[in-house]
C-alpha cells in the first residue's frame, strides 16, 4: 500500500483514540469526486465520507454559504429562533411526509431522539407499558447506547452490555416476522429502507408498504432510518419515496449538510406533539451554520438535476457491476439503488479495498465480504468507468 505522511500517521497513532482501523493515508484536499493525499497523489473517492459528501468535496455553492454564514452568525442558543433552522425545517417538511423537525448533530443523536419520541408518544397515548421497539437484524443505527441497542449486529454490542432494554430484533425484509413480534408492549418499528452497513440490502418492493399497513393496523409507529440513504442517495430525495410508504418518523444526518455535522428527526405533527419544552434538546442542534448549509444542499439537489443524474449514473454503475459478476464467479451478488451500490464476494473484500487504494480509487468494505460504493452524486460516467476498470483489473488478479 502507498504510505503518505508517515510522521503525521505516527503522531495520530499516539494521540487519537483507537476507534478506527485507519488506512495509512492522510487526505488533505478534495474537489468533486477527487481527493488528494499529503504526497500530492489523487484518488477517485467512492466513499464520500461514508455517504456524506453527496454534492462532492468543496462544492462551490456549499463553500459560498459556509463563508457567508460564518461572517454572520455561527452559533446561538435554541432559546431563540434561528432563521436558517426554520428555513431548513420548512424545506424538509415541504418535500416529505413530515410536519415538524428536531435538529441535532449526528445520525446516532437522531436515532436517540426517535427512540425518545416514540416512547413518549406511546406512553402518553397508551400507557407506560408500551415502550418496546422492533428493529431489524443486521441493522445499524449508531454508536450511542440507545442507537447501539437498536442496532441488530452483535459485533457492535460486545463489551457494552447491559444494553438499553426494550428492543427486539427480527429478520429484515420479513413482514411476517414483524407481525409475529408485535405485541401490547410494542410502540414502534424501526427500519432502514435499505440496509447500508448490513451489506446494502434492498428489500422487496412491497416490504415497506406492508410494514406501513401492519403498523396502521396495530397502532404502531413506523420509523425510517434514512441517515445513509436519504438526501438523494437512492435517486429520490428520500429513499422511502422509492417504495411509496411514508413513515411517522424519519431520521436524517450524514449528507444533510455535505460534511458539516448535522442530524434531524422529521415527524408528523400528531407524533411530534409528544415533545414539549424540556423533554428533549440539543445545544448545537440546528445551529445557523449547519442549517444554512443544509438549505443549500436541499436546494442544489432539487434544482440542479442531481437526482436524475443519480438515477442515471447509478443504473450505469449497476450494469457495470453486473457485467463484472458475469465475468468473475466469486462475485456472488450485486445490489443497490441509485448511488449506493455493492457487490458481494465469496471471500473477504479487505484486500480488494487496499489494492484499489494502491491504484488510486477509494472504496469501502462492509460486512467483511461486501464491497460498497458510495461516490458523490455528481460523479461522472468517466469516473465510474475508472472505478469499473480498476475493479476489473484487480479481480483479474484473483
Amino acid at each position: 500500500m502507498v504510505v503518505a505522511g508517515d510522521a503525521l500517521i505516527r503522531e495520530g497513532q499516539q494521540v487519537l483514540a483507537n476507534t478506527y482501523a485507519r488506512y495509512p493515508l492522510v487526505l488533505v484536499r478534495g474537489k468533486g469526486a477527487t481527493v488528494w493525499d499529503s504526497a500530492g497523489r489523487e484518488y477517485l473517492d467512492c466513499v464520500a465520507g461514508l455517504a456524506v459528501c453527496n454534492l462532492g468535496h468543496c462544492h462551490p455553492k456549499v463553500v459560498a454559504v459556509i463563508e457567508q454564514q460564518a461572517r454572520e452568525l455561527i452559533h446561538c442558543s435554541n432559546f431563540y429562533y434561528i432563521a436558517p433552522q426554520i428555513e431548513l425545517a420548512r424545506r424538509l417538511c415541504a418535500h416529505s411526509f413530515g410536519d415538524r423537525v428536531f435538529f441535532c448533530n449526528s445520525g446516532a443523536e437522531a436515532t436517540e431522539a426517535a427512540i425518545k419520541l416514540a416512547r413518549k408518544y406511546a406512553t402518553e397515548r397508551f400507557g407506560k407499558e408500551r415502550y418496546e421497539i422492533i428493529a431489524m437484524e443486521n441493522s445499524f443505527h449508531g454508536r450511542t447506547m440507545g442507537a447501539l441497542s437498536a442496532t441488530g449486529q452483535e459485533r457492535f454490542h460486545q463489551g457494552f452490555h447491559p444494553l438499553l432494554p426494550g428492543f427486539r430484533h427480527v429478520p429484515f425484509d420479513d413482514v411476517e416476522a414483524v407481525a409475529d413480534a408485535i405485541n401490547k408492549k410494542t410502540c414502534a418499528v424501526l427500519v432502514e429502507p435499505i440496509q447500508g452497513e448490513g451489506g446494502v440490502k434492498v428489500p422487496a418492493p412491497d416490504y415497506l408498504k406492508k410494514l406501513r399497513a401492519l403498523c396502521d393496523q396495530t397502532e404502531t409507529l413506523l420509523i425510517y432510518d434514512e441517515v445513509q440513504v436519504g438526501m438523494g442517495r437512492t435517486g429520490t430525495l428520500f429513499a422511502y419515496e422509492q417504495f411509496d410508504a411514508p413513515p411517522d418518523i424519519m431520521t436524517l444526518a450524514k449528507s444533510l449538510a455535505n460534511g458539516i455535522p448535522i442530524g434531524a428527526l422529521v415527524a408528523t405533527d400528531a407524533v411530534a406533539q409528544a415533545f414539549t419544552p424540556g423533554t428533549h434538546a440539543s445545544t448545537f442542534g440546528g445551529n445557523p451554520l449547519a442549517t444554512a448549509v443544509g438549505c443549500c444542499v436541499v436546494d442544489t439537489l432539487l434544482e440542479d438535476g442531481i437526482l436524475e443524474h443519480c438515477r442515471e449514473i447509478g443504473s450505469y454503475l449497476h450494469e457495470g457491476l453486473v457485467l463484472l459478476k458475469d465475468r468473475y464467479p466469486f462475485i456472488t451478488a450485486v445490489r443497490g439503488q441509485g448511488l449506493i451500490s455493492a457487490c458481494e464476494l465469496a471471500f473477504s473484500g479487505k484486500k480488494i479495498v487496499e489494492r484499489c487504494m494502491d491504484k488510486g480509487v477509494l472504496i469501502n468494505c462492509t460486512a467483511d465480504t461486501v464491497l460498497r460504493f458510495l461516490p458523490p452524486l455528481i460523479v461522472t460516467q468517466g469516473e465510474i468507468d475508472r472505478l469499473l476498470a480498476t475493479l476489473d483489473g484487480i479481480f483479474a488478479e484473483q
